[in-house]
């Protein structure tokens, strides 16, 4: 399987969109666990990194360094 790049302040796709609708959530966070941030509502969820590459279906913009 193919590692999915992915680092701070990116926007990523997950495969289950949030309550609220939105499927577009910010990683404000990474250690062990990703801390990721809804775009719609702003709620932010921690989840351990093994189960975050699974959840995450791509990409969609990238953090400017």
């Amino acid at each position: 399987m193919v590692d999915k790049e992915y680092g701070l302040n990116d926007i990523v796709q997950m495969k289950k969109p949030h309550p609220c609708g939105e499927n577009r959530w910010k990683i404000i966070r990474m250690g062990m666990d990703i801390r990721i941030k809804c775009m719609g509502c702003n709620h932010s969820v921690m989840i351990p990194r093994r189960e975050f590459t699974k959840k995450m279906k791509k990409v969609l913009e990238k953090a400017e360094e």
